[in-house]
């Protein structure tokens, strides 16, 4: 998980409530787009304002890994792995951080799917 990731939610979220909009089920995507970088892809009811709004569409191919935030790198071996295994071609990959590591740690759970645009 990056860094800064919270401040980036933040600022996020009151982009958001600005605009009266809704996220459903909080699905909040991150694309690693380097190691020091990554983009937030967060799920919303309505268009928001000064936001960059997109839209994902295609085929998808995800799998759910269970564990601290550093096995990040065994999972996405795993994946690719798995997705190959399969016959898929990975275009685009994105993370769901379902829970901050403060939740992690007081729920003793750390779900984060890896959910690929496969072509």
């Amino acid at each position: 998980m990056p860094m800064n990731f919270g401040k980036v939610m933040k600022r996020l979220n009151e982009k958001l409530t600005k605009s009266g909009a809704n996220s459903p089920d909080w699905i909040c995507l991150s694309d690693h787009t380097s190691k020091w970088n990554i983009d937030v892809y967060l799920a919303v009811d309505k268009e928001i304002a000064d936001a960059e709004n997109t839209t994902l569409s295609g085929k998808f191919y995800s799998k759910v890994y269970e564990g601290p935030f550093k096995d990040t790198g065994k999972w996405s071996k795993d994946f690719e792995n798995a997705a190959k295994s399969k016959g898929f071609n990975i275009k685009k990959w994105f993370m769901w951080y379902t829970t901050c590591p403060k939740c992690a740690k007081k729920y003793g759970k750390n779900y984060v799917p890896i959910i690929s645009q496969i072509g």
